[in-house]
Formats: C-alpha cells, structure tokens, sequence
C-alpha cells in the first residue's frame, strides 16, 4: 500500500518515520522546502518524492498542512487523487477544513476523513520528528454522515497498523468544541501566564509545576493563530469562562475568604477525580 504525506514538518515527518517502521507500506512525501524533503530521502524517512506524476499511485494521502494551505492543496489536486483513495488531513481543527472539502470528495470520487493524532510537543519542524511521537496514542476521526463504513474501516485499521491507541470518532463540531478546551485553551493559558514579570525570576524558585504549565507557550505562532482562529467561537467561550472562574478565585483570596476559598478548591480537585475515572 501507499501512502503520500505532504508536508513533513513535525507532524507530517513523525508519521513517515512512523510508517516507515512497518514494511508493508510504501511512503512518498514531499515539503515545500526542498532542503527538507531532500534530508527525508537521504534518511530513508520517505521511499520517493510525492509528485504531480505519482500522487495517483497513493492509496492513502495524508495532509499535514496548516488549515488554509489544507483546503488549497485539496482544491488543486482533487481530480488527481486514485479513485476511491481515503485522503485525510491532520490538523487539530476540523470543521474549517471538511466542511469546504465535501462537496469535491462527492465530485471527485474520494474518501475524505479529517483525522487529528492527539499528540505533539513544544518544537516545531522535521528535524524534531519521530518515528515514536504516536506510539499509542489517540486519534479522532470526523467522517460524514454519507462516508462509507469501509473507508471508516480502512481508516481505523490504518492507525491502529501503525502504532496508534485509542481511535474515536466525532463529528467536526464536536471535535472543535471540545479540542478547544483540552488543547487550544491550554496554550493559551501557558502562552498569558509567562507574559507575568516574575517569569524572568523564576529560576531556582520553579520545578514541576511551573514546567508542566508552561510547556506549551513555547508554540509555533504562526500555526497556532489559524489554529484558534479557525475555531474562534469555541475558544473564546473557553477563555470568556475561565476568566469567570479565575475571578472568583481572586475574590475569595481578595476578601480572605478561606471557605469560599476551600470550597472552589474542593471542587476543582473533585472534578479532576470524576474525569480521570470516566
């Protein structure tokens, strides 16, 4: 089987060096910046280069584009793709990129599922990829209504081939809504709590919490900004109730309310305990 990955940055990278583990899948990819698929190929990360001349070969085509550069690339090729080829994007919002998407699947005569792995790191690029990176993790998949269970199927049986854990499938809206508060607004949060004047202090005053909570505020700006843009009214809700929630927190400690106070913790702790049980 083959599989064409364009963009081979963090995301698209790891998931060559993925593939590439098992043999019985053929990789083609390809990165606008040749220096980078170039290094793919000396490193056997990738079989050949995905071409206009080869991308019908491709039995599966993954996209590892920024949303925008996402939906071009698919109005571009859309009448090139194999017949009956599942293509599927990798982005961590869905609604902005499937929804312009259905009708050219309909047309073209492909599958189309977005599919979000739900893992990354702090860095950005090739060079931090790895064949490990999604060594048993979650992915959630966001067909159509119409999408055929073989293509649901045939997407399933490829990430769990390939090291994959627990595999979920949404809908577009669900997904955006609730990755909006387990993974854009925790960027947000770690991207506002540095921008505190003591973070230039915290040296030798900070361990494992400063370090877990502030991880993510070294993101990749450019990505991240068409991220929660791409997915505002969510987001924003998310931020509007947290700054809620955080306020009465100030006001508890403001009126040195230690009931108030021990009841909000109480009940922050107790929920975490109910969703890590679920």
């Amino acid at each position: 089987m083959t599989v064409g990955i364009i963009g081979l940055g963090l995301i698209g990278g790891s998931m060559a060096k993925t593939i590439k583990r098992y043999d019985k899948y053929k990789v083609l990819g390809f990165d606008k910046n040749y220096e980078v698929t170039h290094k793919a190929l000396d490193q056997g990360t990738i079989d050949d280069e995905l071409s206009d001349d080869n991308l019908n070969n491709c039995d599966i085509v993954l996209i590892a584009l920024y949303p925008q550069a996402t939906v071009e690339y698919i109005k571009r090729n859309c009448g090139c793709f194999k017949e009956n080829a599942l293509v599927m994007d990798l982005c961590g919002v869905k609604q902005s990129i499937v929804s312009p998407v259905e009708n050219l699947a309909l047309e073209h005569g492909f599958a189309f599922i977005g599919a979000h792995p739900m893992a990354g790191m702090e860095n950005s690029g090739y060079d931090f990829s790895s064949p490990c990176l999604f060594d048993k993790a979650p992915v959630i998949l966001t067909p159509y209504e119409w999408t055929n269970a073989n293509d649901i199927k045939k997407a399933h049986e490829f990430y769990k081939s390939i090291g994959f854990g627990q595999i979920n499938v949404s809908t577009a809206k669900e997904h955006d809504r609730i990755i909006a508060f387990t993974s854009q607004l925790a960027h947000v949060v770690s991207n506002a709590y540095v921008k505190s004047p003591a973070a230039g202090s915290h040296h030798g005053f900070s361990a494992g919490s400063y370090n877990d909570l502030t991880r993510v505020a070294k993101l990749n700006e450019d990505m991240w900004t068409q991220l929660f843009l791409n997915n505002a009214s969510a987001l924003s809700d998310e931020i509007d109730a947290l700054c809620v929630r955080l306020q009465e927190y100030s006001f508890a400690i403001k009126d040195n309310d230690d009931v108030k106070l021990k009841q909000l913790l109480k009940e922050g702790r107790e929920i975490k305990e109910q969703a890590d049980n679920v």
